[in-house]
C-alpha cells in the first residue's frame, strides 16, 4: 500500500481548517493543521510534509513569508490558497515560491487536481509559471527554448 500524501493545511479560520482536513482525509491524505506562521513554524520543525496548503493572510504574518522561510531550509512544495486573486497576489505567489495560487472558492475537484499536479511536478527551480483563464497559477516544466 502506497504511503499517503501528508499536507500540511495552514489556515486561521477554525472553520475553513476542519472542512479541508475532513475533506483531504476522505480523499486519502494525512492532513495535519496550524493556524498562524508562528505554529507552522514550529510544525515544520518537527513534522514532515509533503505540500504546504497555504493561507495568504494570516494574523502574525503572510503565506509568502512563511512559504520564503520555509523554503530557506529545503525545497518545498506548495500552493497558496487564498480570497487574494489580483495579478499582484498571484505574482507574490510566484515569486514566493508557491507551485500554484488558488483561490478560494475553486470547487474541491480543482483543489484535489492542484494539489496532485503539485505533487506530480518537479521541483520549483525547474519550473515557470502558467496563470490559468481561472485566475490559478501553475508551474509547469521549462521549455527547451527559455
Amino acid at each position: 500500500m502506497a504511503e499517503k500524501a501528508r499536507i500540511f493545511v495552514v489556515e486561521d479560520h477554525a472553520g475553513t481548517a476542519r472542512a479541508l482536513k475532513v475533506y483531504l482525509e476522505n480523499h486519502g491524505y494525512a492532513v495535519s493543521t496550524a493556524d498562524s506562521v508562528a505554529s507552522a513554524l514550529t510544525h515544520a520543525r518537527q513534522e514532515r510534509f509533503d505540500l504546504l496548503l497555504c493561507d495568504i493572510g494570516l494574523p502574525d504574518g503572510t503565506g509568502w513569508d512563511l512559504m520564503k522561510t520555509l523554503s530557506a531550509d529545503r525545497v518545498v512544495c506548495g500552493i497558496a490558497f487564498t480570497a487574494s486573486c489580483g495579478p499582484d497576489d498571484i505574482e507574490r505567489s510566484r515569486k514566493a515560491g508557491f507551485h500554484t495560487h488558488l483561490v478560494k472558492g475553486s470547487s474541491a475537484e480543482d483543489l484535489v487536481s492542484a494539489i496532485e499536479d503539485a505533487l506530480n511536478a518537479k521541483p520549483v527551480a525547474t519550473q515557470e509559471p502558467v496563470t490559468l483563464s481561472n485566475g490559478s497559477l501553475r508551474r509547469t516544466k521549462k521549455s527547451s527554448t527559455g
